[in-house]
């Protein structure tokens, strides 16, 4: 068996064994990693020989660990990341490049059209109906676009919010509330068959599929970096945040919004921004909260898109496609049924 797992920010791990008599055999940790001292490899190997397939991540790292000599130094992965590969060996995860990818860069839609093309398009990977898909969002209206599981009454002003022309909008992934002004942010979605993040966890998962972006940020002149669970930073403040959602078909919706330019006294008005988590944030104001791009770039929203596209062009291969007729028209009874109504804009109240 082989596997592979690329460290977000780190290095490749490659793993190759048998599985003979129900355990691991013949153990091998190789990649472009760095180790000291060399003879650490060797009882790495030692330490997951042995070990049944079915181990969980914890049980094969905690191994791994209890090998390691004191003056072990490694640089680069883990002993989780080694984990991680050797669940994507026996699983039969897939790799990126193991995909023909599209990219979607279409014209503005409503806000409730966007979180309906997000479910629409996952699901149709999901089942086959069309190739892992990367897709840059554009929308015509400012809007709230809230978290699955979160109040309305407690995350928006809906009188403020009406005043500046912002509409509510419920996703189907988990989260925070985002304050959505069509030239003020950089959303993206990916739509993706599980089998790409196969063998990790949820929050390893998270970091994996926002990599790529953290290179574009970074040839841009941006010290982005990943903050678990779900935040892109950087040493100015935070940049964005990333919310997913698995489906029922296979496929993850993984969506991800990062500010351009903003306006932190109006992001104050319209969100509920509680004291606890401007606490937790170690901030005392929604301005300071997150830094936008422009001011880091000095870039037009649409030279940072073009980057982010060529760069994940380069990493990982894709086309230029458009949404079909079809997924649009499934979209558009999906928001007719579902996300304009009330009941699922209020249905945690």
């Amino acid at each position: 068996m082989h596997g592979e797992y690329k460290v977000p920010g780190g290095k490749l791990v490659v793993v190759d064994f048998e599985i003979v008599d129900g355990v691991i055999q013949d153990f091998q940790l190789s990649g472009d990693f760095f180790l000291e001292p060399d003879e650490v490899l060797l009882d790495i190997n030692r330490a997951v020989t042995g070990l049944t397939p079915n181990s969980t991540l914890e049980q094969t790292a905690a191994a791994i660990s209890a090998a390691l000599p004191a003056d072990a130094h490694l640089l680069g992965f883990t002993p989780e990341s080694v984990a991680i590969a050797v669940r994507r060996a026996v699983t039969g995860a897939a790799h990126w490049r193991d995909y023909d990818w599209q990219i979607l860069h279409e014209p503005p839609v409503a806000p409730a059209l966007n979180a309906a093309l997000d479910e629409v398009l996952a699901t149709a990977v999901g089942e086959g109906l069309r190739g892992p898909t990367l897709r840059i969002w554009e929308w015509n209206a400012p809007a709230v676009f809230i978290g699955s599981f979160q109040s309305v009454k407690n995350e928006v002003d809906e009188e403020s919010a009406a005043e500046h022309g912002f509409g509510i909008v419920r996703r189907i992934s988990g989260g925070g509330a985002m304050l959505m002004d069509p030239a003020e942010c950089i959303t993206y979605a990916l739509y993706v068959p599980g089998e790409l993040v196969r063998g990790m966890s949820f929050a390893d998962s998270y970091a994996y599929l926002d990599e790529w972006v953290l290179e574009a940020l970074k040839a841009l002149g941006i010290d982005a970096v990943y903050k678990p669970l779900n935040d892109i930073t950087s040493p100015h403040g935070k940049i964005g945040g990333a919310a997913q959602k698995r489906l029922a078909s296979g496929a993850v919706l993984h969506h991800v919004t990062m500010a351009y330019d903003m306006d932190g006294e109006k992001m104050a008005r319209v969100l509920r921004i509680g004291r606890e988590k401007l606490s937790d944030k170690g901030t005392a104001s929604a301005q300071k909260r997150v830094d936008p791009l422009r001011s880091q770039t000095g870039l037009s929203r649409e030279d940072i898109i073009a980057k982010m596209i060529e760069v994940f062009r380069a990493r990982h291969g894709g086309v230029m496609s458009e949404v079909t007729e079809t997924e649009y028209d499934a979209a558009e009874r999906l928001v007719e049924r579902k996300f304009s109504t009330e009941e699922w804009i209020r249905r945690v109240p």
